[in-house]
């Protein structure tokens, strides 16, 4: 009988701790985003701003612009496709990255460069602060807001 009770108290004391709570998965998500961060700038880079953006943006994705929103994917791609963006640089480093417990929404900012050329060969550079917010969607980190 005290055999059998101390294996009861013992697999409810696993239980417990095992369902108890949510693990702690924060650390894991934060540098998985991180590393989603840079390899969306290193896409920007190497592809442009159509693909990168494109490519990274969750399906429900929006993007602060000036004081207007671009909402959606689809609307985000047919901003980018614009002539005017072919002759832009963009570049960006995450500064900080900080995700939720359960490890499936995060936030980024950092400090950006944007360089538009025009059909002169004249630069114009912008420097400034971003601000995403990531969503992890059927394993792959994607951001949902951008500004």
């Amino acid at each position: 009988m005290k055999t059998q009770f101390l294996f009861f108290a013992s697999f409810i004391c696993i239980l417990m701790s095992s369902c108890g709570g949510e693990r702690d998965q924060s650390e894991v998500a934060r540098k998985e985003i991180l590393a989603a961060e840079k390899e969306f700038a290193a896409l920007c880079a190497a592809e442009g701003i159509e693909k990168a953006f494109t490519a990274y943006a969750a399906e429900e994705a929006t993007i602060l612009l000036g004081d207007s929103l671009l909402r959606g994917r689809d609307a985000i791609a047919a901003h980018y496709a614009k002539p005017k963006y072919r002759n832009v640089k963009l570049e960006w480093s995450p500064d900080f990255a900080d995700a939720a417990r359960s490890g499936d929404l995060g936030y980024t900012f950092g400090h950006y460069i944007y360089t538009a050329t025009d059909s002169t060969g004249k630069s114009t550079v912008y420097k400034g602060v971003f601000h995403s917010v990531w969503k992890k969607l059927d394993g792959k980190w994607k951001f949902v807001w951008d500004n």
